[in-house]
């Protein structure tokens, strides 16, 4: 099932407050969020039949939607019991959970004033996002000829589909030249963050910086990593990081829902290896998530 369409699956998507066949959950051509992008997502991962973290998705779920102008219609409390009801319903102990929410086909121009929001969940069996090979030795990162655009010209902190645009494109560009993934760097020209990762730096004074996240999301992982290396010692410093630091960086990692805690072992001319830190981070997040060998 690994390699099936998604949309040609078995199995049960909540939407619109009720669980639906797979096949059925589906929307217009002419609906809003097709061709505006007025759509917001979340990434969740189950792990060992938990959710990891479900409350702040689903937090973050309406915070994003209020930020495009969209009310979700469900309180925290009702995502997070439909999400529970879609994992169970799939049977779903290690996976993924994808809600969504966009607006519908009432009005088709820029104005979307009258549109009703949507709000479906989704879930299924999901590996880690890159192979353990990759994860041992670090994933290759090639910088993006794309920029995470400045505060003032985009909502930068929702989790909103039109921002994705540039990384489809950015990841597609690396893959075509055999890394795995592509590094923003941000309006300025310093390092943002991953198509789909926050980044951190082991640098010589032995502290862990990563870019403070003011044109991008402060993720979750991101936050709870954080906690982690607190907790284990490391002191970590948020703030403007120059690409050209990454000559000094001991070691690189990237955090995400999706890349949980991944090495990078390479940024185009920028070489790293996998130590310690990453080793220790690697061991605290799988055992703060519950996750099974």
């Amino acid at each position: 099932m690994a390699g099936a369409p998604f949309d040609d699956r078995d199995g049960l998507i909540w939407q619109d407050g009720k669980l639906i066949p797979w096949r059925d959950a589906t929307l217009h051509v002419l609906s809003h969020a097709l061709h505006y992008a007025s759509a917001v997502f979340e990434g969740v991962r189950v792990y060992n039949g938990k959710v990891f973290k479900l409350t702040e998705h689903s937090q973050r779920l309406i915070d994003s939607g209020e930020m495009l102008g969209m009310k979700i219609p469900y309180t925290v409390e009702e995502l997070d019991a439909a999400t529970l009801e879609t994992v169970k319903a799939n049977n779903i102990v290690d996976g993924y959970i994808r809600p969504v929410a966009w607006r519908g086909s009432e009005m088709m121009g820029v104005s979307a004033q009258q549109t009703s929001i949507h709000v479906a969940i989704a879930t299924w069996e999901w590996p880690s996002y890159f192979s353990p090979e990759m994860r041992k030795k670090g994933i290759r990162l090639t910088q993006s000829k794309w920029r995470r655009p400045a505060p003032d010209t985009a909502p930068v902190h929702a989790k909103a589909a039109g921002l994705y645009m540039i990384c489809t494109m950015s990841k597609h560009s690396a893959e075509d030249k055999g890394y795995d993934d592509s590094l923003f760097l941000n309006w300025k020209g310093q390092i943002a963050e991953a198509t789909g990762a926050n980044i951190f730096l082991l640098m010589p004074d032995g502290k862990l910086h990563t870019p403070t996240p003011d044109c991008f999301l402060n993720g979750i992982t991101r936050q709870t990593v954080i906690g982690l290396a607190k907790e284990n010692g490391y002191e970590v410093v948020e703030r403007e990081i120059e690409l050209e630091e990454l000559a000094d960086a001991q070691e690189v990692f990237v955090t995400g829902t999706a890349a949980e805690v991944t090495p990078v072992g390479e940024i185009d001319q920028y070489k790293f290896t996998p130590g310690k830190v990453c080793e220790t981070l690697i061991e605290a997040y799988e055992k703060a998530v519950g996750k099974t060998a």
